[in-house]
This record gives structure tokens, C-alpha cells and sequence, in this order.
């Protein structure tokens, strides 16, 4: 690979090996080094109204929409071609969300058997300008009850804390659905975490096991950074962002409320 490739590559700075982010092929995810500078944004296409507001990309567009694929064929794998219930946490999950149905619904298609998707929504409210909140509040969704016996697959955009999904996935579990797996597409490194990770090993974590089953998916580790874009937001704003970017001081104070 040519020198001005890999610069353009580096984003907006150097590093020894500046092609990828992460650490290829160690893990079933891929953790985005703390120190990565990220991409250019002159090397996009964004929304022009977001100009100023945003410090850099973070994942393009292009390497989510891959990663989801994978994540799609992984899940067929693993749940072994058994009838789904997907189950959306909005807002910040619907794109998500979707690809990763439309990606799951072509791999039925190709395959011999048919598999049945169903997918419900639920609101939870875990965040307050760009802070996390010591309580969840659920907003909306029908009746859990309707998930007992089925095997359920939660999809969240981000899994920070982990408090958010594990009061989740404790109310899902009082319906005894009969298998509940959780699809990330992030999951963020932070202090405050309380050890929840979409992506662990579940026999040596025995609530994650009792709760999530025996593998679930995760799509990006990345640093304790507030991120926005593809449908994850800042009070709202953002989610008309295709590529998942750190947004700067001005676009938190610019969208404060």
C-alpha cells in the first residue's frame, strides 16, 4: 500500500499502523484504540447544517454497513435458523436495527428453510444531554408477555454503563421467553460500567448467561467517547448522519437543552 494511501487512511494523525482502527482478528468484536485520531471530515459527505459541530468520524458509513453483514451471519450461525424476535430499542436503534433485519432476512432467503422475523419497538431514556442517568425510563412498548417461549433478540446502538441493558434484560426474563440474545452495534469502554458486554463469554459471567444466553453480538468497542450519527443523537440531533462521529464542544453546547 502506497505512504499518501495510508495517510489519507490515518485520518488526522499518524500512527504506525494507521489502515485500521482496531486490532484485527483478536476479538469476536472490534475495539477502536483510544488513542485512534479518527477520519477527516473532509473526507466526507455530511450534512452541511452539522458543519462546525462535529470533531471527526469516528466509523464511516461504509465499515458499519460491512460489520452489521457480518454480525447478521453470525447470529444465522449461532441461533441455528430458528424463528426470531427482534426486538428494537428506539430511537437510536432503528437503523441499526433495520440493516441488520434486511441482512438477516437475505440470508433466510438464500438458505432451505425460511426463518420468521417479527420485530416490536421499545423507548428506553438512559441519557441527559450527553450525560448517563442513574434511572432508565421505559417509554412505550406492547406487552412483554407477548415474548414468552420465543427466542428474543434485543438490538441496542450502544451499550455504555450496562445498567441500561441488564434492567432490560431482567424485565424481559420475568416472561420466560425461551432464548434472549443481545445484538450492540457499540460498546463504549467507561469507568462507570458495571461489567455488561453484549460480547462476553457468559460461562464465566453466570447473571450475563442466566440473562443473555450463550453468545450474543457486539459490533465496535470504542473509547468513553460521546459519538452521534447513524441514528444515535444529541437531544435529538444527528441521527440524518450516516457516518458515527465525536461531536465537539460547540455541538453540545449549540444543542444543549
Amino acid at each position: 500500500m502506497c505512504m499518501e494511501y495510508q495517510k489519507v487512511l490515518g485520518g488526522r494523525g499518524r500512527r504506525p499502523n494507521p489502515v485500521y482502527p482496531w486490532e484485527p482478528y483478536k476479538v469476536s468484536h472490534r475495539p477502536i484504540m483510544d488513542d485512534w485520531p479518527g477520519y477527516d471530515l473532509s473526507l466526507f459527505t455530511y450534512p452541511q447544517h452539522y458543519y462546525g459541530d462535529l470533531e471527526y468520524v469516528l466509523i464511516p458509513h461504509g465499515i458499519i454497513v460491512d460489520r452489521i453483514e457480518r454480525l447478521a451471519k453470525d447470529i444465522m450461525k449461532d441461533i441455528g435458523y430458528c424463528d426470531i424476535m427482534v426486538l428494537c430499542v428506539l430511537k437510536g436503534g432503528y437503523k441499526f436495527c433495520a440493516d441488520l433485519v434486511e441482512h438477516l432476512k437475505n440470508i433466510s432467503r438464500n438458505s432451505d428453510r425460511c426463518v420468521s422475523m417479527k420485530v416490536d419497538f421499545i423507548r428506553l431514556k438512559s441519557y441527559r444531554n450527553d450525560q448517563s442517568m442513574d434511572e432508565m425510563q421505559i417509554i412505550g412498548g406492547d406487552d412483554l408477555s407477548t415474548l414468552a417461549g420465543k427466542n428474543v433478540l434485543i438490538v441496542e446502538d450502544v451499550v455504555g454503563t450496562g445498567r441500561t441493558m441488564r434492567a432490560l434484560l431482567s424485565s424481559i426474563e420475568k416472561y420466560k421467553p425461551n432464548k434472549i440474545k443481545v445484538a450492540s452495534l457499540l460498546v463504549k469502554r467507561t469507568p462507570r460500567s458495571d461489567g455488561f458486554r453484549p460480547d462476553y463469554d457468559e460461562t464465566e459471567h453466570s447473571q450475563v448467561k442466566e440473562l443473555a444466553g450463550s453468545q450474543s453480538y457486539a459490533g465496535f468497542e470504542i473509547p468513553n467517547l460521546f459519538v452521534v450519527g447513524y441514528a444515535l443523537d444529541y437531544n435529538e440531533y444527528f441521527r440524518d448522519l450516516n457516518h458515527i462521529c465525536v461531536i465537539n464542544e460547540h455541538g453540545k453546547e449549540k444543542y444543549r437543552v
